[in-house]
């Protein structure tokens, strides 16, 4: 590596935060040269030539000098799709799951592959540990071993509940002993709830050369954490190595005007009146979730919505077809659009909702939902990148009490509950301790476990609710995004009628599309023809 290239990254390479061993970063893929790449696109804009080639743009002094200029004036002004074309793969592993819902996974312009925590058990030291005096490091590690420990006794626990429940469903299944692996992983993704998100994964991270760009600002803000310092750092570093001319990219990134008032966590009283921190989170948390009770839910309640939501998709509609009212009303246009019959791609697993014309009028309709979801629900359920959240800073939102969301087995088995929550006081009491030694909570929450609850907002337009719905009201989905799914379409339901009445299981779609077999998920089948349901019978354990 070159000065230049050193320079760059020294801040991110050269911290003091890990007494873990640091996250692994390797390029596993990539456009060799990026930086050329987005000059050739760009003089291809405005070339009467043809395609202008990467090697063109750097073939001598003089094409280089007019290179660099146009990759200024760009950036500058703000033209940067040319910044799009190359990609870059990473192989990431010793990652914090914290970190991978807090910054990886908070955007749309990725693809990720990660392991599952769902179906892949977890192994003993693997977790993120900061750099703690003896005696803090000690309570930190007591706690992750406790967590451990209390997973591995969850997975005994519930594996009879989960036989049970299975061979319920599946009655043939019982002298087949393949069918235990299937029962274990239910187990292991109940149990998981206990571990902290200090627990580390390993994933393919794919980000355009403009993501990198942007992670590369976000590392310069006040509130970046050292785990996004290091890690885009070392991205950057990989980069550097296939193309130093990247380098020139960065050089000229500012720093970002957001967060200059730096907000930071204060447990002790305000200025303004005697209570805490804690009582201020405590306060937001308890109003919250009364608003959602209040509505009648548990998950997800339905906060705003277009007043003429079913004739603005009708009139859409119309607009495909050049119909008129008295040519096709708002049902049948409505029916038109939605109903897997008359509308065959709905019942497509390719998803090719955004290359179909009608489908498309989908998009004009919009749905913002107030939604409460366990940290490891939410991290699945942020994959779901068209309909955008407001993700909480979890600093601010801690209250130094116990705050979870349970999933239903747990609550089905008193002694597995019992032990969930002996260890999640616990969990709290060890990071209520380390935060009044002094600890930073940006340390500290690592503690936090996969339980810990989210709060926050969440908004779409209907084709993609639309394709969430579809996958998550599917019986084998994560549980809590299944009843959240559940719920919001239950509400939109009663506002309007026409739309949710086909939005059901992707089973469903496929019966009124014609599409064999109905359930396409082949030896994953739940077990239960689901596609006989109406909606408000969608229940299940497992």
């Amino acid at each position: 590596m070159n000065t230049r290239q050193a320079t760059a990254c020294r801040p991110y390479l050269f911290m003091n935060f890990f007494d873990s061993t640091l996250p692994e970063i390797q390029l596993v893929g990539a456009v060799q040269t990026p930086y050329n790449l987005s000059i050739a696109t760009a003089r291809t804009c405005y070339s009467s030539q043809g395609i202008i080639t990467p090697q063109e743009v750097s073939k001598d002094e003089k094409s280089r000098l007019l290179r660099d200029k146009i990759a200024v004036s760009t950036r500058e002004a703000g033209h940067l799709t040319t910044r799009q074309h190359a990609h870059f793969v990473f192989a990431l592993s010793r990652i914090s799951r914290s970190f991978i819902w807090e910054f990886l996974h908070s955007h749309p312009f990725y693809n990720s592959e990660q392991v599952s925590q769902r179906y892949v058990k977890v192994r003993g030291g693997n977790f993120t540990i900061p750099k703690f005096d003896p005696k803090d490091k000690h309570i930190y590690e007591q706690t992750l071993g406790l967590q451990m420990e209390a997973y591995e006794k969850l997975i005994r626990l519930l594996l009879p509940a989960v036989s049970s429940e299975y061979y319920r469903i599946f009655p043939n299944r019982n002298k087949e002993d393949r069918w235990q692996k299937v029962i274990q992983k239910k187990a292991y993704e109940i149990a998981r709830y206990v571990l902290p998100i200090a627990t580390h994964a390993y994933l393919y991270h794919t980000v355009s050369a403009l993501t990198l760009l942007r992670y590369w600002r976000a590392a310069q803000r006040e509130d970046a954490s050292e785990e996004l310092k290091y890690v885009v750092g070392r991205m950057v570093e990989e980069v550097l190595k296939i193309d130093p001319d990247f380098e020139k990219e960065l050089s000229h990134s500012e720093r970002s005007e957001e967060s200059q008032r730096t907000l930071q966590r204060d447990p002790s009283p305000s200025a303004q009146d005697d209570r805490s921190q804690n009582d201020h989170a405590k306060e937001f948390a308890q109003t919250f979730d009364s608003e959602l009770r209040s509505g009648g839910v548990k998950f997800s309640r339905l906060i705003d919505y277009p007043k003429n939501t079913e004739q603005t998709l009708a009139r859409a509609v119309r607009s495909v077809f050049a119909k008129n009212h008295y040519e096709l009303s708002d049902e049948e246009a409505i029916d038109l659009v939605l109903n897997p019959a008359l509308n065959r791609s709905l019942g497509d697993t390719l998803n090719m909702m955004t290359l179909s014309d009608l489908s498309r009028a989908l998009c004009h309709v919009h749905f913002t939902f107030q939604k409460k979801l366990s940290h490891t629900a939410d991290s699945q359920n942020q994959r779901h990148r068209m309909t955008p959240a407001s993700r909480p800073k979890l600093e601010f939102h801690y209250f130094g009490e116990p705050d979870v969301v349970y999933p239903k087995l747990i609550l089905h088995v008193a002694q597995a509950k019992k032990l969930f929550d002996d260890v999640v006081e616990q969990t709290v009491y060890s990071v209520n301790d380390l935060l009044k030694k002094g600890n930073s909570f940006e340390k500290v929450h690592y503690l936090l476990p996969n339980a810990w609850a989210v709060r926050f907002e969440e908004s779409g337009d209907l084709m993609n609710w639309h394709h969430k719905w579809k996958l998550r009201t599917c019986y084998n989905a994560q549980e809590e995004i299944f009843y959240a799914s559940v719920e919001e379409l239950l509400q939109v339901e009663k506002e309007f009628p026409l739309l949710a009445r086909h939005i059901k299981a992707p089973c469903y779609l496929r019966k009124e599309a014609g599409i064999t077999p109905y359930c396409p998920e082949g030896d994953r089948y739940c077990g239960v023809p689901v596609w006989k349901f109406p909606l408000e019978q969608y229940e299940r354990l497992i």
